[in-house]
């Protein structure tokens, strides 16, 4: 835990309030005071250890909590609610996170043949929480602290990237993560079909379309999708289209019917029950809340 607390050190040092970018492409620092509601985001592939504090995220039907010394894993495009449910002065909820890059992961791979594992038979969720080990943790302390020096980080970063990649990919996530360097892997096939709905998301969704952008059969397709993301492709548009939705009301779209339509609703009466069904609140208090 001492290497935990190292992190939280680099944190308050490099984050100002809420997300923010480093020098290191792909690396981001968080830390903040408050909490929050929940909110819609459209989680990236990319990797977050959580310092301090504690977070909710909804997927699906799941809620997920972590804190202090857990990780989560997304290695796909994944629509879900969170919130921040435990940040206050005297701790603060802090994270860290870097994006999964597939060309980093594949070159890890390449290089060292990958974990000597057998490849699983199954569909595998692209969201998972877990446990960062000693190692896990040390390798990121170390990628922090080079933060403070702008040389070091430029002759060392990707070395310990590289090594931070290596613990995941070793860990309990790393089946997954390993997809994600595989071109022709079954991810990267479904990875299209997620690419196209949230591209296209106030389009009309049509699965047969998406199997074959995915190369599978329409069933073969939904059954591998929903254990991926946690919902079927026309849940997963829907969450697309009530995140989007969410941020404009938020953003000064007053006209609740009309932000509905934008993003693909046809009948204002659905827009008002599926908005209020995911975020407890109707879309015109949202609209009419103090900015």
């Amino acid at each position: 835990m001492d290497r935990l607390l190292d992190i939280k050190n680099a944190i308050t040092r490099h984050a100002r309030d809420g997300l923010t970018p480093t020098a290191l492409p792909g690396l981001s620092v968080m830390r903040t005071t408050r909490t929050n509601q929940p909110s819609g985001d459209v989680l990236e592939p990319a990797f977050a250890l959580i310092a301090g504090g504690l977070k909710h995220t909804a997927l699906g039907g799941e809620v997920y909590e972590y804190g202090p010394g857990e990780y989560l894993v997304a290695t796909v495009d994944l629509p879900v609610v969170g919130n921040i449910i435990a940040a206050d002065e005297d701790d603060p909820f802090m994270a860290v996170t870097l994006r999964l890059q597939p060309d980093r992961i594949a070159s890890l791979l390449l290089d060292t043949g990958g974990p000597h594992r057998p490849a699983p038979a199954h569909s595998l969720s692209a969201f998972g929480v877990g446990h960062a080990s000693p190692p896990l943790l040390d390798a990121i302390a170390r990628l922090l602290a080079l933060l403070d020096h702008p040389a070091d980080l430029a002759a060392l970063g990707a070395g310990v990237e590289r090594e931070i990649l290596w613990r995941l990919l070793t860990g309990p996530q790393g089946a997954t993560i390993r997809q994600i360097g595989i071109a022709d892997s079954r991810l990267a096939h479904l990875t299209r079909a997620v690419r196209w709905i949230r591209d296209h998301y106030s389009e009309p969704l049509r699965v047969p379309d998406l199997a074959t952008t995915a190369a599978m059969s329409p069933s073969v397709f939904h059954r591998h999708f929903l254990t991926l993301t946690s919902m079927t492709p026309l849940e997963y548009q829907k969450q697309l289209r009530l995140n989007e939705a969410r941020m404009r009301l938020l953003t000064g779209h007053h006209d609740v019917a009309e932000v509905g339509f934008s993003v693909g609703y046809s009948s204002p009466s659905q827009f008002s029950r599926e908005y209020r069904r995911m975020f407890g609140t109707t879309p015109s208090h949202t609209a009419s809340a103090p900015r």
